[in-house]
């Protein structure tokens, strides 16, 4: 199936006639966002979902406790809101940087050791650092990586200005919602791991191209919200750290890959796991 008719597909089942004239007037083409409508949805997670995630992780999760700090599960309301169907790419963030001067992705050996949880030695970095402001051949439609938190809030301020929207990052009310839909099912597909669904357990060895796996997609018909990055957010937890959501990377196990899944990273760490997704505020005349 092409991307294009499985995108029809999507948009054909999840948008009602007044939604769907919403998407005409809305932030940029019907193939770029998901409007996710207002209403209810189960955020977070249960004793029995955290009990299957250490059931079907590794040995470091089930030491760590890693889900024990997750959100509990909730009902939550929110309003419409539209957000990015893929991960922003290296193409769309070098339109960014050639029009702004903006660093572009990168980050010395020394920098990166001091960063202090490394998980990939610098050897495997290089393949993603951009040269003279240019990313990695082959690698335009994979997700951009190697951007701290201000680098993605400084894309969402400039494409809002190019466009006349406001775009920015998501909250992860916001983010859990769009990747896992109203009935809190654990991954975008269902309560299932299928890793046949998704870019993750180091199967790749690296990012791979957004939209890969479509049969992953979530019932929005947003891609990439388990697996291949990680996702800034405009959430943080109380020490300060940035909340990164994301359903795991292209190296982790099947419970991280939840979409309850919630880790913290200082707000200036730049690493080949992160990379993030942009939301565009719907204002009440264009959904009417």
């Amino acid at each position: 199936m092409t991307r294009r008719r499985f995108l029809e597909g999507a948009m054909a089942l999840a948008l009602s006639p007044r939604l769907d004239r919403a998407w005409a007037a809305g932030c940029r083409s019907d193939d770029r966002l998901a409007i996710i409508p207002a209403g209810l949805f189960w955020m977070g997670s249960d004793a029995k979902e955290r009990a299957y995630a250490y059931r079907i992780d590794g040995e470091v999760a089930r030491r760590h406790r890693w889900f024990d700090a997750e959100l509990p599960r909730q009902r939550l309301t929110l309003g419409t809101y539209a957000i990015d169907r893929y991960l922003v790419t290296n193409e769309d963030y070098h339109q960014f940087i050639q029009q702004t001067g903006h660093r572009a992705p990168f980050i010395s050996e020394e920098e990166y050791q001091r960063q202090g949880y490394l998980v990939h030695p610098y050897e495997k970095v290089k393949a993603y650092l951009w040269c003279n402001r240019r990313h990695p051949d082959g690698r335009g439609k994979h997700p951009v990586v190697l951007i701290s938190l201000a680098d993605a809030l400084a894309y969402a301020r400039w494409l809002g200005e190019q466009e006349g929207r406001r775009y920015r990052l998501p909250t992860e009310a916001e983010w859990e919602k769009a990747a896992r839909g109203t009935d809190g099912r654990y991954f975008p597909w269902g309560n299932r791991w299928r890793p046949e669904y998704v870019n993750a357990e180091y199967r790749v060895g690296g990012t791979s191209e957004v939209g890969s796996y479509p049969q992953g997609a979530s019932p929005y018909g947003c891609f990439d919200m388990a697996g291949n990055v990680f996702e800034w957010t405009a959430a943080e937890f109380p020490d300060g750290k940035a909340v990164v959501k994301g359903g795991g990377s292209w190296d982790d196990q099947p419970g991280i890959c939840r979409a309850a899944a919630r880790h913290g990273r200082a707000k200036d760490a730049r690493h080949i796991l992160f990379g993030f997704r942009c939301v565009c505020e719907m204002d009440a005349a264009t959904i009417r």
